[in-house]
């Protein structure tokens, strides 16, 4: 188990929001503007929205950008309090926000629990002890696919948060109603103030885990993350353009619609499809990572970028102009 982290890792807010009754298609509609609107600031590595499910009750978002620092200049953005202040409406009763800075995202989709506590600051110690009891119990049930704990995050959040994975809905139902949970809440009897909900599997893949004993690659660095977008968003734009070209927009409409689409593309289909299986390993290196792994990675960087420049040469120059 993990009990701190480095502040310039990855950070992931996870927003729960009730919403009244007939008004969840228009709150869909407003988060997904919201979402586009996070598109645009430095860090930003993705949003999601799942709807609630018998397992997860509320609408659940996820912001993940590549620092806290990145993470909190968007929570406590004037951007977004304008539309928070447009949304109010939608909303039954206030969100609840937990914010959790760790390394990459594990690929398998597991069913993710997240808890949180205030604890003094004089029974921190006694919070750390209980809290490892609490995971050694929790490994002995099946299905259990690890835990991590994260400390407060100041100017951002004042709670203790716990994230623990189980592969199935039904596995976790098994812990959380077991015996030994109940005397394991028992001997935190001071701890007992806590907030506890459910992400269901469609978050899964967006929390690292240290299971296994197995350490957890460290976070991509400012400049692979920066040479990584570039080799995404280039045949992005350009591809765009050329679709958009026949549409003879003017420049400011162009740019508006071509920047919304290439956010949209980036997010959903680029990054996820192409970028990260083609630069993977390159990204999350593992610790004892080689100098020609590293270089290697350039390497490919290069020569996908020569690839899409050769290509649009071709469509542009020999085969076919913009009008």
């Amino acid at each position: 188990m993990n009990t701190e982290k480095n502040v310039a890792a990855a950070a992931t807010a996870i927003i729960g929001q009730k919403v009244l009754p007939g008004r969840e298609r228009e709150y869909e509609s407003w988060q997904e503007d919201l979402n586009a609107a996070a598109a645009y600031y430095p860090g930003f590595l993705g949003a999601e929205i799942s709807p609630p499910t018998p397992l997860q009750p509320d609408w659940v978002v996820v912001y993940r950008f590549d620092s806290v620092a990145h993470l909190q200049a968007w929570i406590n953005s004037a951007t977004r309090q304008t539309y928070l202040d447009v949304g109010a409406k939608y909303f039954d009763g206030p969100a609840t926000q937990q914010v959790v800075s760790s390394g990459t995202q594990s690929l398998d989709p597991l069913v993710t629990v997240v808890v949180t506590h205030r604890v003094p600051q004089n029974q921190v110690d006694d919070f750390l002890i209980w809290q490892h009891h609490m995971v050694q119990e929790e490994s002995k049930f099946e299905g259990f696919r690890g835990t991590e704990l994260f400390r407060p995050i100041e100017g951002l959040q004042e709670e203790w948060t716990t994230l623990y994975r189980y592969d199935s809905a039904e596995h976790l139902d098994a812990w959380l109603t077991s015996p030994q949970r109940q005397e394991m809440l028992v001997e935190g009897a001071k701890f007992s103030d806590f907030r506890l909900h459910t992400i269901d599997n469609s978050f899964g893949s967006w929390f690292a885990f240290e299971g296994n004993g197995k350490e957890a690659p460290p976070p991509p660095s400012v400049t692979r993350t920066s040479l990584a977008v570039w080799v995404g968003l280039y045949p992005t734009v350009v591809l765009l353009t050329l679709a958009l070209s026949p549409l003879h927009m003017r420049l400011w409409a162009g740019l508006l619609v071509g920047n919304l689409l290439s956010s949209f593309l980036m997010s959903f289909l680029t990054m996820p499809y192409y970028v990260n299986p083609l630069l993977g390993r390159w990204l999350r290196p593992p610790p004892d990572e080689p100098t020609r792994t590293r270089l290697r990675g350039l390497g490919v960087v290069a020569m996908a970028l020569a690839f899409w420049a050769v290509v649009f040469y071709l469509v542009t120059v020999r085969f076919w102009t913009l009008p």
